[in-house]
């Protein structure tokens, strides 16, 4: 069972805001992690109709968006061929992820989860509330900040959380 805290506090050893972030991040994830207790190989690969997405390939979806925000924000660059081939069927999710992501077991997604997100807290390390709110633009002109950024990695993670809990209702009401 996952510990939940609910509370938003900053984080020790990071800027107030940068923590604050954190926090918000991990009460995200705790959240994701309770709802997969328990969670069986087939319903990971449970796929509800032709288009849909198994909860699998969501978990891996939810790793990839974090990944790439990570080289979004904290490299300042686009991906390399290597890290779109490594990413690319997650990010975009469908057959392609569903196929990719199939017969493995729980423990799998939790540690491609795991590695992504120590790979975000060791490099929020390295940033200040500063950094956090400086202003880019995207190809199209359009502004931004690396706070929407990981706004949008927590955003996207809750939001996919939401079909995961649907899938899995309705596995059950399937297999029963």
């Amino acid at each position: 069972m996952t510990v939940i805290d609910y509370r938003i506090t900053s984080k020790e050893g990071f800027d107030p805001k940068i923590g604050e972030l954190i926090s918000m991040l991990e009460h995200t994830r705790s959240v994701t992690m309770e709802e997969l207790c328990g969670i069986s190989r087939e319903e990971l690969d449970y796929v509800d109709g032709p288009g849909g997405n198994t909860i699998g390939s969501l978990l891996m979806h939810i790793a990839a968006i974090e990944r790439i925000h990570q080289i979004l924000s904290f490299d300042e660059r686009d991906l390399t061929q290597d890290e779109s081939d490594t990413w690319g069927k997650a990010l975009n999710l469908g057959e392609g992820a569903n196929k990719q992501y199939h017969g493995l077991e729980a423990a799998a997604y939790l540690e491609a989860l795991q590695e992504v997100r120590s790979v975000t807290l060791a490099s929020f390390s390295r940033f200040s509330d500063q950094w956090l709110q400086e202003e880019r633009k995207w190809g199209n002109g359009v502004s931004h900040n690396f706070h929407y950024i990981w706004y949008h990695v927590m955003e996207d993670e809750i939001n996919h959380r939401g079909q995961i809990r649907l899938l899995r209702r309705k596995y059950r009401a399937c297999s029963n």
